[in-house]
Parts: structure tokens; sequence; C-alpha cells
């Protein structure tokens, strides 16, 4: 079995079609680096764009459809066929994709019951394991239609999360993965911004039901209908991000490379971010 981590440097750097993934939590940088790289030659893949337009599209617009159709003049209009409802995801613009996914807690703030926040994220492992299974496919298609030679998976913080058997290893033998390490600015950073900004998040089972506990102990809440969404997310997201790195990196140390996340981040040109790598791939 080859994986492309198993390249030296100057393979890497002469190759003639490369194609890589991107590792880490979100807001580590993944979309920005994607965004720099000349955008004539490198094709870029979003995991998240993929979910919510191909996989998460039906599910996403038949919420939209149950809230719009609680207005009597939008049921009447809806039922009749007279208007439609559709999504403006974009790979820039993503938030409908998390809104979807929800938050747990009183109804009265946006949250959702344990048994329909639990649904929604299934469905989401689902679609995101599907989404990585495509990227064999979307790598032919990007250089054999589209004349991209290479490609960039610019794919989802939750990526480490999936436990999904053989995921990694194809992932591994069709793209370098490469693991955005952030440093402890960077990583305190992301904690703020995500504590300013708190949003729907994927979480896997075995986590999830050991922190609900936990945060209804923490905070002496009764019962998780009393949860307040934005509260919960506060709690956990510095844990969620304890419990994903030792994740990543276990992903990098088997099946592909490490690079510091600042240091990605500087970069200029492809030729600086080919340097990085190849350096990276040269480490091991």
């Amino acid at each position: 079995m080859n994986y492309q981590r198993d390249m030296t440097g100057q393979e890497f750097s002469t190759q003639t079609n490369k194609a890589i993934t991107l590792l880490g939590m979100s807001g580590v940088g993944k979309t920005t680096i994607a965004n720099r790289l000349p955008k004539d030659s490198w094709f870029h893949y979003s995991g998240d764009y993929r979910i919510g337009t191909r996989y998460l599209e039906e599910p996403i617009l038949d919420v939209i459809k149950r809230q719009a159709m609680k207005d009597p003049m939008l049921w009447d209009l809806l039922r009749a066929d007279e208007i439609s409802i559709e999504h403006r995801i974009t790979v820039n613009n993503l938030d409908l994709v998390s809104k979807f996914l929800g938050v747990i807690g009183a109804g009265k703030n946006g949250g959702l019951r344990l048994e329909e926040f639990k649904r929604r994220q299934e469905l989401h492992r689902r679609a995101e394991i599907s989404a990585m299974l495509d990227v064999p496919d979307f790598i032919l298609r990007a250089r054999e239609t589209y004349g991209y030679p290479n490609f960039i998976n610019d794919a989802g913080g939750s990526l480490c999360e999936l436990n999904e058997e053989g995921l990694m290893k194809k992932l591994a033998e069709d793209t370098l993965i490469i693991y955005l390490r952030p440093s402890t600015q960077l990583r305190q950073e992301i904690i703020e911004r995500s504590l300013a900004r708190p949003k729907p998040m994927y979480y896997r089972d075995d986590f999830f039901d050991l922190e609900l506990p936990q945060y209804l102990s923490d905070t002496n809440t009764p019962s998780i209908d009393a949860i307040n969404p934005d509260d919960f997310f506060r709690w956990i997201i510095p844990r969620l991000i304890a419990h994903r790195e030792p994740l990543y990196r276990r992903i990098a140390d088997e099946y592909g490379v490490i690079v510091d996340a600042d240091e990605i981040m500087a970069i200029r040109s492809e030729e600086e971010f080919l340097q990085i790598v190849s350096a990276a791939l040269d480490r091991r």
C-alpha cells in the first residue's frame, strides 16, 4: 500500500499532478491557504460545500420549509407550488450547513431536543464520509474535465471524528494529508473567535455523551431543555479542541505530515508552500 506521505520532498515538488488534504480545526487556515494557491492550477474541493449542496441539501431545505409553513400564507403558497425555497450555499459561505446541525438546549433560545440534535449529527457524519469518499473521483474530474493539474481537499474540522473504517487510508493513498498544527497563540485565537461567535458543530457520539452530563453537573443545569445553547458551546469548545488535537496528530503520524500552521499561513507564493510541504516530507 503506497501512501502519498512516503514520497521525498523532491518527488512531491516535481510531481506533475499534486493532490493534498488539509487537516485541522476550523479556523486554523485551511480555506485561507486553499485560496492563496493559484486558482488556475489548483482545484479547490471544499468538503463542507459538497456536504451542503449534495448530501444535506434536502434535509436542510426540509428544515427551512417546516419553519416557513408555520406561517399560514407561506403554507398555502408552498402547498400550491406557487413559491419555492432554495439555498445559497457557496464555498465561502457555509453558515447554512452549520446552522442545520443546530444546537442542543432550550427551544426558546433556538435549541433542539436531544433526539433531533442527534439525528442531524448523524446525518452530517454520513454526509461527511460520503464527501470524503468522493475525493478520488473529483481528483480525476478536476484534471480530465476541468484541466486543473493540482487538487486541494479542504476538509472539515470534524474529519478526525468520523472513525470510518478505511476512510483515512483511502485519503492517504490519493492525497498527501497535511495536518496544520496550531501554535499556542493560534489555538487561543481560535478559541476566542469561537467564543465570540458560537456556531453549531459536529460532535462524535462518545465525546458528546461523556461531556453533556458533565456540563449539566458543572453548571447546575437541571435538564437538557434548560440548556442555554451559546453557554453550552462556550463551555465545550476548549474541551473539543483538546479532544481533537491528539486525533489530528495520530492521523498525521500514521498517514501524513505535520506543518506549523503559523509557518504555512505566512506563505505568499505557491513556491513557498511547496517548499514547506517538501521539508515536512523529508523530516519523516
